[in-house]
């Protein structure tokens, strides 16, 4: 379990929350009915909660998501030793409701997680940062854990999906463009790098699309001669850049921020 480092605050929370109502116990209703009830969804919260941070070294930029994106890795959970105390949003930690801590997805984020042990799943609202333990995807409520059975082993393979934002599901009528329009990283991988622009094109074609990225070239000077790097473009963070980086073939392969 891993929460609430105090360097995660930056002073966000005295430049940001002050005044702010404080949500002590966030019901948890059935059939994941979550009704928006005690949610904060100020605009002076998502501004905060949507930039840069850095923990242990590493800085992590909040994602840009979209209903029906989707993610893989460990879930663990946290609770008596954070109950009662603040999360990243200014709320309380109430270990009793159906919420949980993600890296980089906006706050108030709608994630469905399915336990691939077990095909148990269950809904769930972003309203923390973390867990900062590698290889770690999300941290879950105790209510939440419990409902997939993962209380005992204390992580679980599984597989998120995001079904909403602003602490609500959403469905084909309900959903808007205004509610895609958070801004966060926009990172790029090098796969490549050539003297010959022709060579950097064919480069460029046979990898388009590869996981759904897609491939561009630049044009830069290297020892005073051109050079054309070949990028995959379409990362929404630097975790999933290094995840394809990790789980790819290009030796050599490095972030850019675009």
């Amino acid at each position: 379990m891993s929460y609430l480092s105090k360097s995660i605050w930056f002073g966000v929370l005295a430049l940001f929350f002050t005044g702010c109502s404080v949500v002590k116990n966030i019901p948890f209703y059935p059939n994941n009915d979550f009704k928006n009830k005690g949610v904060n969804n100020s605009s002076s919260m998502q501004k905060a909660t949507m930039r840069p941070y850095t923990i242990n070294g590493k800085t992590y930029y909040p994602t840009v998501v979209e209903v029906g994106d989707t993610a893989s890795g460990i879930a663990s959970w946290y609770g008596p030793n954070f109950h009662g105390k603040k999360t990243s949003n200014g709320e309380t930690y109430n270990m009793n409701s159906m919420t949980a801590a993600h890296k980089t997805l906006p706050m108030n984020t709608m994630v469905k997680v399915l336990n691939l042990k077990n095909g148990k799943s269950t809904t769930v609202r972003i309203n923390d940062r973390g867990p900062f333990v590698s290889g770690r995807i999300i941290d879950l409520s105790k209510a939440a854990a419990n409902q997939i059975s993962m209380i005992g082993a204390g992580t679980a393979p599984v597989r998120l999906e995001v079904v909403g934002f602003y602490g609500k599901v959403e469905t084909p009528t309900t959903r808007t463009a205004s509610t895609h329009t958070y801004s966060g990283g926009n990172f790029m991988v090098q796969i490549g790098a050539f003297r010959n622009k022709n060579g950097a094109n064919s480069y460029k074609n046979q990898y388009d699309k590869t996981n759904g990225y897609r491939t561009s070239v630049r044009n830069y000077i290297l020892d005073s001669e051109p050079i054309y790097r070949v990028f995959l473009a379409g990362f929404r963070s630097e975790d999933e850049a290094r995840d394809f980086i990790a789980s790819s073939k290009f030796k050599g392969a490095f972030i850019v921020r675009d």
